[in-house]
């Protein structure tokens, strides 16, 4: 996911995102444990978009106290 996606995004949105992405992440990593991945840089993948989708968060929210 790209970073000017994100930004366009609402804040109800990015939570309801992150919220997707970690069961993403704990699916992947739970079928990576069981029986493999097709993919495994894909779990890289989504780690990044929670850390992008995090620090927009963060970033707003520092916003909103100045």
């Amino acid at each position: 996911m790209k970073i000017n996606k994100i930004r366009e995004m609402s804040s109800q949105d990015l939570e309801k995102e992150l919220g997707e992405l970690k069961s993403e992440l704990f699916k992947l990593r739970f079928s990576l444990a069981t029986n493999g991945l097709d993919n495994p840089m894909r779990i890289k993948e989504v780690k990044k978009d929670i850390a992008r989708v995090k620090t927009v968060l963060r970033q707003r929210e520092l916003e909103e106290k100045k």
